[in-house]
């Protein structure tokens, strides 16, 4: 059985739904029987990707343009779907990697926290208090990164905002599973290589061969909701889920060992890094 809150006739929201996993969700979504709203920066690929999605299945779809960063334009999404009820599924999934490093500008800095971090902080704060007092089941999804938890070297303010959203989204499981009736849940996705605008945009005409498309990330991230996951932790073509773990172990253990900090990368434990990996 899918997720209770996947249901026909409810709605969903996905941000970020003008391409790559947000697309790819909104498609799955509304062929599942639900009304769908489109959230993404205005122009015509929202207005392609909502007729897109319209022509699936004979539901409800409609584009909004919203800047995330911008709790005005959250309130007011939330404001315009609120009118036929909470929505059932909310999957906040907007995000950019804009090149940043370490000391790139402030602008730069800014515009990715508003968008990765802000924009689920917004989106949480405007649609689950409406999601929970509704009393009906309702799914929170953030898309997350495997780098807010291994925290390579290189994009930090990517890194940063991605840590941020790990640590929200696991609060607000923690709040959610702690009120006594609800049946609003949250999940972390966590993908792996995916092929989407954001590989092209570093010059990557063709899906590697490494790469899941947005589609499989997708279906998996609905096989693990109807499993009941909260960390959603998505394998690709290249890395198995057992690889995965144990880089996070890895990570974990630079505190716990005291280690030099990201150790991985450090040429000192390159050796056991790679002994770590094929135990």
């Amino acid at each position: 059985m899918p997720h209770p809150a996947i249901s026909p006739g409810r709605a969903a929201v996905v941000t970020g739904a003008a391409s790559g996993i947000g697309l790819a969700a909104a498609k799955a979504f509304a062929g599942a029987g639900m009304h769908v709203w489109l959230a993404d920066l205005p122009g015509e690929a929202l207005e392609a990707a909502r007729a897109e999605v319209a022509a699936l299945a004979a539901v409800e779809v409609r584009a909004v343009a919203t800047d995330v960063g911008r709790r005005e334009a959250v309130e007011a999404l939330r404001d315009a779907v609120a009118r036929s009820g909470p929505p059932a599924v909310v999957m906040l999934n907007a995000g950019i990697e804009a090149g940043g490093r370490l000391f790139s500008d402030a602008e730069t800095w800014a515009r990715i926290l508003d968008t990765n971090l802000w924009g689920v902080i917004n989106g949480v704060q405007a649609f689950a208090p409406g999601m929970i007092e509704g009393g009906q089941p309702g799914a929170l999804i953030v898309t997350g990164s495997k780098q807010g938890i291994t925290t390579p070297p290189g994009n930090t303010p990517y890194n940063v905002s991605k840590a941020g959203v790990k640590a929200l989204t696991e609060a607000l499981a923690h709040d959610l599973r702690g009120r006594e009736s609800c049946r609003t849940s949250a999940h972390l996705l966590i993908p792996g290589f995916v092929y989407t605008g954001l590989t092209r945009a570093r010059g990557v005409a063709e899906k590697p061969p490494g790469a899941w498309t947005p589609e499989e990330t997708v279906a998996f991230m609905l096989e693990r909701l109807e499993a009941g996951d909260f960390y959603i932790l998505c394998p690709d073509n290249e890395t198995t889920t057992e690889q995965d773990r144990r880089r996070i172990a890895w990570a974990a253990g630079d505190i716990i060992e005291n280690r030099p900090a990201l150790s991985r990368w450090h040429p000192d434990y390159a050796e056991a890094f790679r002994q770590h990996m094929e135990r």
